[in-house]
């Protein structure tokens, strides 16, 4: 028997955490879930998740930025998705396309919040080669 993929969601707003999990369950995996980068991080050092989902602006203004950077430290292996809403509010864009960005941004995927649930889950699926 397969053992279903976990995937790690960090996010400060409860309401999108919620979200988040609610379609990742649905989508046939299991979830752990943090509430910013502090508990995000407690949480890597006692599982190791297949997959994790965090939002940049928790705590700090770049929390995701580092707890995505702590992640690849410790599981280099283990894909990463920045999820934020950090243009809309800012007007600052990011972007992976660069190898100056992706130089500094450790993650493998970044979206904009708001994202679509089935393109959320063609993301994953990409991501966990499946």
């Amino acid at each position: 028997m397969e053992t279903k993929k976990t995937i790690l969601l960090v996010d400060d707003d409860p309401d999108q955490l919620s979200q988040l999990k609610f379609h990742v369950e649905r989508f046939g995996y299991q979830t752990l879930t943090a509430s910013g980068q502090k508990e995000g991080e407690e949480m890597i050092a006692a599982h190791k998740p297949d997959l994790a989902i965090v939002d940049l602006m928790m705590e700090k203004p770049d929390s995701g930025f580092i707890l995505s950077y702590r992640i690849k430290q410790k599981y280099p292996d283990v894909p990463v998705i920045i999820a934020t809403s950090v243009t809309a509010v800012t007007g600052m864009t990011f972007s992976l396309d660069s190898e100056e960005d992706k130089h500094w941004i450790k993650a493998d995927k970044y979206i904009e919040k708001g994202i679509r649930p089935d393109q959320l889950n063609r993301e994953i699926k990409k991501l966990l080669k499946l």
